[in-house]
This record gives structure tokens, C-alpha cells and sequence, in this order.
């Protein structure tokens, strides 16, 4: 495959110490990894973000020490600012506007955000020019003409679809080259393809973030109270597995795709980075590479 790809990761303060192992051994041993494959970002936020959204996050490590190791690896830091529901009084916040001048520093790779409210975009373009970004999936832009549109907005440099548009060939085959660039799918969604109840499902987890007290939002899909499984997110119909990505997307010119995984835990994330970017032959070396570190704990 001539094109190469970009996976953007979870979990960046989350599973920090997870990457701390997993990018020395993919840039020292690239035979390991498909060559049509590369890091585009790894997103995420501390925990206690007011701005956080689409998972209340529990990363704690130091945001310099993040920065710097990912910097030293030329790559790009997105921090997951996508709460929906951000009042004016909210953007006085000082950790989130702390977060948001030391991550517009870089030095290699450019910084960005991943925002779902307009109150916050027009806030970071104005005081934060130095970051990209991203249109947040917690849109749930269902429906292809909005969708459309906002890939259109100036403002975005990517724009992450809902999953149930991840099939819509016919559409998609509709748009120019720099807006196939613009459009960063969903892999591995485990969500219920019928719910009708994300939208509020990504509220309930803002105001959480925003320290109201609210019902518990509890999910109506079918085998909810089993939580995320990697093998049911590959039954999802939105799922695109790396033989959908050579085979499909490529050629239909997108090369990016996000990987979800945030609160999921660092065994299953391993599970991931074996299965999207590690050759079949060499996942037993980086599986004994990572469990043993005696630095890092999966479990």
C-alpha cells in the first residue's frame, strides 16, 4: 500500500506510561509494525478538566513531562476539550486555559484540541491560534448533509464523523481530496448502531465534568451492563478493520482514523495497537516487550 495512514490514539495522560514503553519499541523496531502505518496524534485530558468531555478522564501525570515525550517523538498532542455544554463562565477556567498555552508551545509536532462546543472554538481561535482542531464525534452528526457542512467549516482541520456514517460509500465518494483529508473515522466504536440515546449519554458525561449533580445516565442498549468488548465492537456494522482500511478507505483517499479507548484500561489499548498497527508474526515480541516492563502495569 503506497499511502500511509495515521492512527490517532487514546489515553494521553491516561495510559502515558503505556506510550512510555509502546513508542521507543515502535520506532526502534518498525519491522514489528506495518509500514503503511504511523501515529497521527494521542488525545485526551487530565483528570478534573471543566472543558473535558466524551469520558471523564483519570490521567494525572504531569502535563510537562507529556508534552516533552511527545514532542521528543514528533508527535502531535490533542487535548480532548469536547464538553457540549460549557456556559461563558466556564472559559475563565485556569487549569484548561493553562492546559490549552503550554500545549500551543511545540517545538516539532503542532498541538491541537477536540472541541464540541462553538463557545469554546470561537474562544481558543481567538486566544489559542497556535492549536489545530478537531470537530468532535460527540456532535453525533448523524445525518450525511450536516456532517457535510461541518467538514466545509474553515475552522477544523479534522472532523470526526458518527460511527453509523463509517459505510456511507456513496457519499463519501461524493467529496473532493482535501475534504477526504479532513475526515478521521471511528474504528472501533462498541456502541449499540441503533441508540438513541448518545447525544445524552455525552451530555450527562459534560455535566459530570462540570460538577453537577444529575440522574445517573444509564444506557438502554442491548447488553450494556457487559461494558466495552473488542469482539462486539468487530460485529458493530460501523466497525472498519485494517482490511477495510488497505482495501477501502485508501484507495478511496482518507488516511485517518481514530481509535477509541479512553477508560477502557492499558490491556485492552495493547489490544488495539496489536491488532491495527503490529504484524501478526510479531505480536508475542511486543506483547513480552510490554508485560514486561516492570515499569507498567496492565491491570
Amino acid at each position: 500500500m503506497k499511502n500511509k495512514i495515521y492512527y490517532h490514539l487514546p489515553g494521553l495522560f491516561e495510559f502515558y506510561e503505556l506510550y512510555r514503553v509502546f513508542l521507543p519499541l515502535f520506532c526502534e523496531h518498525r519491522e514489528y509494525f506495518y509500514d503503511w502505518c504511523d501515529i497521527g496524534s494521542i488525545y485526551g485530558a487530565p483528570t478534573d478538566c471543566l472543558w473535558g468531555g466524551g469520558r471523564v478522564e483519570i490521567g494525572d501525570h504531569d502535563p510537562q513531562e507529556v508534552l516533552a515525550f511527545l514532542q521528543a517523538y514528533h508527535i502531535s498532542a490533542r487535548l480532548t476539550f469536547s464538553n457540549s455544554l460549557l456556559r461563558e463562565e466556564h472559559l475563565s477556567d485556569k487549569k484548561c486555559n493553562a492546559l490549552c498555552a503550554l500545549f500551543e508551545q511545540s517545538e516539532t509536532a503542532q498541538n491541537g484540541m477536540i472541541v464540541c462546543s462553538d463557545l469554546l472554538l470561537d474562544y481558543v481561535k481567538t486566544k489559542y491560534p497556535g492549536l489545530y482542531l478537531v470537530s468532535s464525534t460527540t456532535k453525533v452528526l448523524t445525518d450525511f448533509r450536516q456532517c457535510l457542512k461541518e467538514i466545509n467549516r474553515e475552522d477544523f482541520r479534522y472532523v470526526v464523523p458518527d460511527f453509523r456514517l463509517n459505510k456511507a460509500f456513496a457519499q463519501w465518494d461524493t467529496l473532493s481530496a482535501p475534504q477526504r483529508e479532513k475526515v478521521e473515522f471511528l474504528c472501533n466504536e462498541c456502541c449499540w448502531f441503533g441508540c438513541k440515546d448518545r447525544k445524552r449519554c455525552y451530555e450527562a458525561v459534560s455535566r459530570k465534568n462540570l460538577g453537577e449533580n444529575c440522574p445517573e445516565h444509564r444506557c438502554s442498549a442491548p447488553e450494556a451492563d457487559r461494558g466495552y468488548r473488542f469482539s462486539k465492537a468487530m460485529a458493530n456494522p460501523g466497525f472498519i478493520g485494517i482490511e477495510d482500511i488497505q482495501n477501502v478507505y485508501v484507495p478511496m483517499g482518507f488516511s485517518n482514523f481514530k481509535i477509541e479507548g479512553r477508560g477502557l484500561g492499558s490491556a485492552l489499548i495493547l489490544e488495539f495497537l496489536l491488532y491495527y498497527m503490529t504484524k501478526p508474526e510479531y505480536h508475542l515480541q511486543v506483547r513480552e516487550h510490554i508485560y514486561l516492563d516492570n515499569m507498567l502495569d496492565l491491570f
